[in-house]
């Protein structure tokens, strides 16, 4: 007599890339049981499951849901409200202005469109430095992401002010952190060091060490900054990181486009973790991070998309695909970053960025069941000659058919489950608009 598992979701019949050792597999089977993978494998070899839900992954690709490292999920209401400006005028024309105006029931909506988007896109987790971040955890609760959210915090001409901003700062990431069934983590968001002074930044370091906490900031971003703190301490932003004892594996550092090769070696030293933004640095005219150096010297690179208003979408397909061309041309060589290791960059190296990696990254039995299904059965997906290459250079968001988070079907053949879809579209559009018209 056969012996019957019990299972809550089962997807049989799939093409499993599980972005481990084992390859990928083909007939492949996943079993889900609470928010948790049971089995991963062949089906052949696999136990006899009894699932309450079973999905059918024929033609679809199973692999892990992507992982955001760097992004201003609210901006979404700015998305091409701020376009073809230098980075300064950028900031301080546009954006500065007009997150002035915002309201925190505006973040949230932005909020929600961005998690909608993501889910649409097959990202599952992402790392977000934004203001009132108990809004986008919000947002996160309802939709069920997984996410990890930085309060950021920026130095005022008014000490209190600033004191004020770091105080509410630390009791939000109090609030959010392990919330969510534990989707939710915290970390603390400084800016940058130009928005951010040496001592602010000490401060900021001691209170995310307290809460035991990671950090999340814009690092050698702008050449024009990269210059001015040369100017002001007669060193670069990662030897004065270094100098203050702010540099750790705690950090997670956003951009790092002009580092020098000693810049290199200090992050390398320190275990500093880097989020790759291509999209970004090419609109913006940033420049181009060397990637390939900071992989060789043994630091961990996963990948953001930034902002909505800086990209100008979430689609971590896209930003795969422009991650890999730039560091191609950049190096002249065609060699460099091929598709298999962008899509580890995408999914386990970005969950290692975010310290994840135990829990999310791969699929394999014990890892929470956060899981992506990509329709392979598209005119620009045929003929699969190499499933990597295909997801990386045809494959965009719109592909993807279904989403699984903690265990929980988020989208089933592109329907949302946890949302009404058109509402949050027509809400945001109505805020974006008001903000836009004021």
């Amino acid at each position: 007599m056969t012996v019957l598992e019990d299972a809550d979701i089962v997807i049989r019949n799939c093409t499993l890339l599980p972005m481990t050792k084992q390859g990928i597999i083909k007939d492949g089977l996943i079993a889900i049981n609470n928010d948790t993978i049971v089995y991963a494998g062949k089906t052949v070899n696999s136990p006899k499951f009894r699932a309450e839900k079973t999905i059918d992954g024929k033609a679809k690709v199973a692999m892990p849901g992507l992982v955001n490292c760097h992004t201003h999920n609210s901006m979404t209401l700015f998305r091409g409200g701020a376009e073809d400006q230098p980075l300064t005028e950028w900031l301080k024309k546009t954006i500065w202005p007009l997150e002035a105006k915002l309201t925190p029931n505006d973040i949230y909506v932005g909020a929600l469109l961005g998690c909608l988007e993501m889910i649409k896109t097959g990202t599952t987790c992402f790392a977000d430095m934004y203001f009132h971040e108990e809004m986008v955890a919000k947002a996160v609760e309802e939709l069920g992401l997984r996410a990890v959210l930085a309060p950021g915090i920026i130095e005022t001409q008014d000490p209190s002010k600033t004191e004020k901003m770091l105080r509410d700062s630390v009791e939000t990431a109090k609030k959010i952190h392990n919330t969510a069934d534990g989707r939710i983590t915290a970390q603390l968001g400084p800016h940058t060091i130009y928005t951010c002074s040496p001592e602010l930044l000490k401060k900021i370091y001691i209170a995310a060490s307290k809460l035991n906490i990671g950090l999340h900031i814009h690092l050698a971003e702008s050449k024009e900054m990269a210059k001015q703190i040369k100017k002001k301490y007669g060193i670069t932003e990662a030897e004065l990181l270094e100098k203050i004892h702010f540099l750790g594996r705690n950090i997670l550092a956003a951009h790092c486009v002009h580092l020098s090769n000693h810049d290199i070696e200090i992050l390398a030293k320190h275990r500093v973790k880097v989020a790759y933004n291509p999209v970004a640095n090419m609109k913006l005219a940033q420049g181009i991070p060397k990637i390939i150096d900071l992989i060789n010297a043994s630091i961990t690179v996963g990948i953001g998309t930034d902002g909505p208003a800086s990209n100008n979408t979430l689609d971590m397909f896209q930003t795969a695909k422009t991650a890999v061309l730039l560091q191609k041309i950049h190096y002249k060589n065609p060699t460099v970053l091929p598709a298999h290791q962008v899509l580890e960059m995408a999914t386990k190296e970005g969950a290692k960025a975010l310290h994840l990696e135990k829990t999310i990254g791969t699929i394999e039995a014990g890892k929470k069941a956060d899981i992506i299904l990509v329709n392979l059965n598209k005119p620009h997906l045929t003929p699969t000659h190499s499933i990597h290459a295909n997801l990386v250079y045809s494959a965009t968001g719109n592909d993807v058919d279904t989403v699984i988070v903690n265990g929980r079907i988020l989208m089933e053949n592109r329907q949302i489950k946890t949302a009404n879809e058109e509402r949050i579209i027509q809400k945001a559009q109505k805020t974006a608009q008001s903000l836009l018209n004021q």
